[in-house]
């Protein structure tokens, strides 16, 4: 008789330790720390948003300000800077600001942008403009590296169009004095120059 109570009770036993395997039992997923990860993910997309936002508005700012000191020509704002320097240091303090070199994209462009100059800096000078031809002599490129569309250089000398310079003038200027006109010139020679934004 005892023998067949262990056997019923181990038979018990079995039949529960088989339950089990069938149906293990199942933790509940912690939601109190998925709805943890869920928030911390939504405050830093959050603050990702404001830096985001708070960048773009010191952006318009300092836009805002160029265009207060310089000049707005259709969408972009220009600033004169009168301190003569090497064409590579210009660049680098128009990069610095958030600028490139100015380049003018039409003759009205061109035009308004000689006016400003003469304005601002003086009717006998010549400005760096961002336009160059140091990767590859004769192609003319902007800040960006790609092809310039509008030209504007003076080809009232037939027997030497500009640009004539070859190798030792490969840095685009546009001359006050010459109605706007473009000229190549040294790049270490040391002029003024205009800086260039674009508005966002």
């Amino acid at each position: 008789m005892e023998l067949r109570g262990v056997c019923v009770l181990l038979g018990v036993l079995l039949l529960i330790n088989r339950s089990f395997q069938q149906n293990p039992v199942r933790r509940k997923p912690v939601k109190k720390e998925a709805a943890k990860d869920t928030a911390i993910e939504e405050l830093q997309k959050q603050v990702n948003d404001i830096v985001q936002e708070l960048n773009l508005l010191k952006e318009q700012q300092a836009l805002q300000t160029v265009c207060l000191k310089g000049i707005k020509i259709h969408g972009k704002c220009f600033l004169a800077e009168p301190l003569k320097k090497r064409y590579h240091t210009a660049s680098e303090d128009c990069n610095s600001l958030g600028g490139v070199l100015g380049t003018p994209a039409s003759s009205d462009e061109n035009d308004q942008l000689r006016d400003y100059i003469r304005q601002s800096i003086g009717p006998d000078e010549q400005v760096w403009l961002g336009t160059n031809d140091l990767m590859t002599e004769g192609t003319w490129v902007d800040q960006t590296g790609s092809s310039i569309t509008y030209k504007n250089w003076d080809t009232s000398n037939y027997r030497s169009p500009e640009p004539d310079g070859g190798m030792s003038q490969n840095c685009g200027v546009l001359s006050v004095a010459s109605k706007g006109k473009w000229f190549d010139e040294n790049c270490r020679d040391e002029k003024p120059s205009v800086c260039q934004f674009n508005i966002v």
